[in-house]
């Protein structure tokens, strides 16, 4: 009887919450239910011809591989950029512009390099080219990015031949070749990089992709268009692609039902029954590797005391959060990784909701009634903003105050948690793009990582660098139990949700398969 008593007044807070705020894209979502999606319209994209328009809800703001960590690059980069590995929308590993690949030893790989390919300026792709792109990562323009410390063990690249290149490793590394599937890997052409500067490069980017960059106007949108010379014969098979970029998922919803956009990426579950009645419209739901949760700052007290951090795990009722905001469309979690993952512990329950457990905790620990609490989470995003003050409700049952702050989602994950000026709590998503659990675990957990500002543990280190020392994956697996065990007792975050995306998908589209990973494969997409 108490749930549910909680649930109706979780509800009851959400739906004052939306009446009071008529700036919320949650709300502006519920307001055009009432406007739009007659499931008697004739499409209003028919006569688009053969391209497509995408709607997404960020810019990355520079197309350089080496500088880049967002997923919204990923969305559109798939299908400008190409490594040496592919990951299929099936989240299988594939040879990419390497046709095979062979480990001599622990330490070197030797790659055998698709022929024949070009990139778009007509640059010849061949080992001096994968050369170039792993010199230029692992060098000093590299290590001021983002993507550098994915790539540490990779001593050099030598040249074998024009199509044959042998990776030398300083240290085995058991998640290699699936991040050369991933974003920072991506081959470049290393004439035009040299040639031009890197303003340059950050927004005109060529790769040897399905589509070509032909138009970026920043924070408006992406205009792509087919690659004639495209490897991989009789695709793509759209001559355009583009992509606009619409923040709010309100409008994104109405240029999705005036059939200005064919695909709306992060529907929100608010918006999902609109979409399902149009009659030329599909809501497509998938799977992902993205999780979130509510991240402590540890060194902000009371939160360097693992029973607060405990108590607070306790205080929220996630399944509750699953069912009734997210409208089923999650899956609960018990660490910071998805049920894809290699590395998850299938064994783990998470914590249960235990509302009287908290309160205890928290007097243990002797924090006091009142005590306040500041959260920051991205303004964009009208899912979690529900999910947070229904987090705030749950936290004042047990006598703690959560001041919800909404800042820009590039300075939240840019600048205020890096510095450790998110608050004593911040929402942080992460999409474990290797489906490996030391991405996540070694950029979340290892001291002095970007976005760990403050947590450190001694066992937590030593079982990190423990992981990464052997190839051997029952070794792995063994040491990924031990670990997530620990760090569930730690309990560094509030694990929330496993992702759940939704797409709005005009039905004019054949072939389209929503990624569990962002990147929006649309070379076999095709137009009725």
């Amino acid at each position: 009887m108490k749930k549910q008593f909680l649930v109706i007044s979780m509800m009851l807070i959400l739906i004052l919450s939306a009446c009071s705020n008529g700036s919320s894209s949650t709300d502006s979502s519920n307001n055009s239910n009432d406007g739009g999606g007659s499931t008697d319209e004739t499409n209003p994209a028919a006569e688009r011809g053969n391209e497509i328009v995408v709607g997404v809800s960020g810019d990355p703001q520079n197309w350089d591989p080496i500088d880049t960590f967002l997923l919204d690059w990923g969305t559109v980069a798939i299908s400008v950029y190409e490594g040496l590995v592919e990951r299929t929308l099936d989240l299988e590993l594939v040879p990419g512009l390497a046709e095979s690949w062979e480990y001599t030893d622990d330490k070197t790989i030797v790659f055998k390099l698709r022929e024949g390919v070009e990139f778009h300026n007509g640059e010849p792709f061949n080992a001096e080219a994968v050369k170039f792109t792993f010199d230029r990562l692992l060098g000093e323009e590299g290590q001021k990015g983002p993507q550098y410390s994915n790539y540490t063990s990779i001593e050099n690249v030598e040249v074998v031949d024009e199509f044959t290149v042998q990776m030398n490793l300083n240290s085995p590394d058991p998640v290699l070749i699936t991040k050369l599937a991933g974003y920072g890997a991506v081959i470049v052409p290393p004439n035009y990089v040299q040639e031009n500067t890197d303003d340059h490069f950050n927004n005109n980017p060529v790769g040897t992709g399905p589509f070509k960059m032909v138009s970026y106007q920043r924070d408006q949108e992406t205009v792509l268009e087919k690659n004639e010379n495209y490897w991989k014969e009789g695709l793509p098979k759209l001559d355009k692609v583009t992509f606009k970029i619409i923040p709010e998922a309100s409008t994104r919803l109405a240029e999705l039902q005036t059939g200005n956009i064919d695909i709306m990426k992060r529907v929100e579950v608010a918006q999902a029954e609109t979409v399902k009645e149009a009659s030329y419209l599909e809501l497509k739901e998938v799977g992902t590797p993205t999780v979130f949760s509510l991240r402590f700052d540890t060194a902000k007290e009371p939160l360097g005391d693992v029973r607060v951090r405990q108590a607070i795990n306790y205080a929220i009722d996630k399944d509750a959060i699953i069912s009734e905001i997210l409208g089923g469309y999650g899956k609960s979690i018990s660490t910071f990784q998805s049920e894809l993952s290699f590395g998850n512990n299938p064994d783990l329950e998470p914590y249960p909701y235990d509302p009287e457990k908290a309160k205890a905790l928290l007097k243990e620990a002797g924090v006091a009634e009142g005590t306040s609490l500041d959260v920051f989470i991205p303004g964009n995003d009208g899912n979690f903003k529900e999910i947070v003050q229904v987090v705030a409700f749950y936290l004042e049952e047990v006598g703690l105050k959560l001041n919800i702050n909404s800042v820009d989602n590039t300075t939240l994950i840019s600048d205020l948690i890096p510095k450790g000026d998110a608050g004593h709590m911040y929402r942080q998503g992460w999409g474990g793009w290797t489906l490996d659990y030391d991405n996540t675990a070694y950029l979340m957990y290892h001291e002095g990582e970007q976005w760990n500002p403050s947590f450190k543990n001694d066992k937590v280190e030593e079982l990190l660098e423990a992981q990464r020392a052997t190839v051997d994956q029952e070794e792995r697996k063994a040491i990924f139990m031990e670990l997530t065990e620990l760090l569930h007792e730690l309990a560094p975050e509030v694990n929330l949700y496993q992702a759940v995306d939704l797409y709005g998908v005009n039905k004019r589209l054949q072939g389209f398969q929503p990624p569990h990973d962002d990147r929006m494969r649309l070379e076999e997409v095709s137009v009725e």
